[in-house]
């Protein structure tokens, strides 16, 4: 019987990892500009981290988790998001304590979902996230956003469109749940049987569900912008004159809610518009959440912070045709003729890889011509051809592949030659 990956996951096979590489090195780079410092957590945490962090309400926590007991008898979840566990990091490290603040942290990392798989969502997938803990600052919500939209930006893409909401402070989110709760009350039957229970767990989550999102009452239902008490309207009046200030562009959906009960305040969505992407056009969210520290054991503090599939985001980049710029050729390929060669052969190639060249040979014991192949293959920028008579002058026959130049090089100056040519 063949053995093949389990259900709503990938292997990422040589020719697809280089774009992750490359993805990964833009978003590194991207953090150190906006001085965000990297976070790496469990991938598995307690079971109650999620409940307590995500929300019993949310459809994460009451249908996609893989939970599992462990030997001790402790219920264990892998992470299905990064943001409980870098509030679980914060809060048991204590680096509420540090001099800095807010604390600005970033991460990457396999996130897992029981969900039915479809095109660019998997049951692993990989998040790259960040987190800025500390600060009330609608300026940092502007630059979370800032960061959200260069995180697509940098690496080429152009049909975007960042999409924002306000789900105010608790006293907001408390009017508002009465009035929902006092709209869809009369149309309870109607709804689905996880929609009947939001009504009495959480209102809000009405307004995300997939099943009931064309019912005549969602087009009605009160928007938590007409609820904003004073605090919360001029908190968002900020951010927004923030985003103006860096001529960030953004639309207002009243309805936008996220999938997370620990959202407050500031929420948002970026979404593709390229043509042919998909149905579902959401490419990544975030949002703040005050209280959460609190609600995971921590001191009152604020925090925001967004995540992004990178899955969806190699999805994004092919539906706008863009390539990435990444690196596939070799510096350089020996071709080897003869015994007496090969022990040479060997040497070199470690030498030339300690001085931070790229290089490879053959390993199956090609005739010349095949090794040449390939090294065309391989898209080497050198061929050097060692063999008996090279190895007695101490020379090696180097080959330009693109112009077909071919000169004789002392092994001892090879290596600079090789970094000279590298650098034009």
């Amino acid at each position: 019987m063949a053995m093949n990956a389990p259900r709503g996951t990938q292997d990422i096979l040589p020719g697809t990892s280089e774009k992750w590489q490359y993805i990964e090195e833009v978003l590194r780079d991207l953090s150190r500009r906006f001085h965000y410092k990297e976070i790496r957590t469990p991938i598995f945490e307690h079971t109650e981290l999620f409940q307590r962090g995500v929300g019993d309400s949310t459809d994460i926590v009451q249908k996609e988790m893989y939970t599992f007991e462990d030997r001790g008898g402790r219920s264990i979840t892998l992470r299905p998001e990064g943001t409980a566990s870098v509030v679980r990091s914060f809060v048991q490290n204590k680096l509420h304590g540090l001099a800095n603040q807010p604390t600005k942290l970033f991460y990457f990392g396999p996130m897992f979902r029981y969900e039915r798989p479809q095109q660019g969502r998997y049951r692993q997938f990989v998040q790259f996230g960040i987190e800025a803990l500390g600060s009330e600052d609608p300026a940092v919500d502007a630059e979370v956003l800032s960061f959200a939209l260069k995180s697509y930006q940098d690496l080429g893409l152009k049909s975007l469109k960042l999409v924002l909401n306000s789900l105010g402070d608790q006293e907001s989110r408390e009017a508002h749940r009465q009035a929902l709760v006092d709209h869809f009350s009369p149309h309870k039957e109607e709804l689905c049987e996880d929609c009947q229970l939001r009504l009495e767990q959480n209102p809000l989550r009405i307004l995300d569900c997939k099943k009931d999102k064309d019912h005549p009452a969602m087009g009605t239902a009160p928007s938590i912008l007409e609820y904003l008490n004073e605090y919360s309207k001029t908190y968002f009046d900020k951010v927004k004159h923030y985003l103006d200030a860096m001529d960030i562009d953004y639309v207002i959906d009243p309805n936008l809610v996220r999938g997370l009960d620990y959202y407050n305040h500031t929420a948002f969505e970026i979404m593709s518009e390229a043509e042919g992407f998909g149905a579902i056009t959401t490419l990544s969210g975030g949002g703040r959440y005050n209280g959460l520290v609190e609600d995971i054991g921590g001191p009152a503090t604020p925090g925001i912070g967004f995540a992004l599939s990178i899955e969806r985001l190699l999805m994004a980049l092919e539906a706008e045709g863009v390539e990435l710029p990444v690196e596939n050729q070799l510096d350089c390929y020996v071709v080897v003729m003869g015994e007496k060669a090969e022990v040479e052969a060997v040497k070199l190639v470690d030498k030339l890889r300690s001085e931070g060249l790229q290089v490879d040979k053959d390993y199956l014991h090609k005739k010349v011509k095949a090794q040449f192949k390939a090294a065309d293959r391989l898209k080497a920028k050198k061929v050097i051809v060692l063999g008996d008579r090279e190895i007695e002058e101490g020379i090696g026959n180097v080959k330009d592949m693109a112009s077909g130049e071919q000169k004789e090089i002392s092994l001892e100056d090879i290596s600079a030659e090789l970094k000279d040519t590298k650098g034009e």
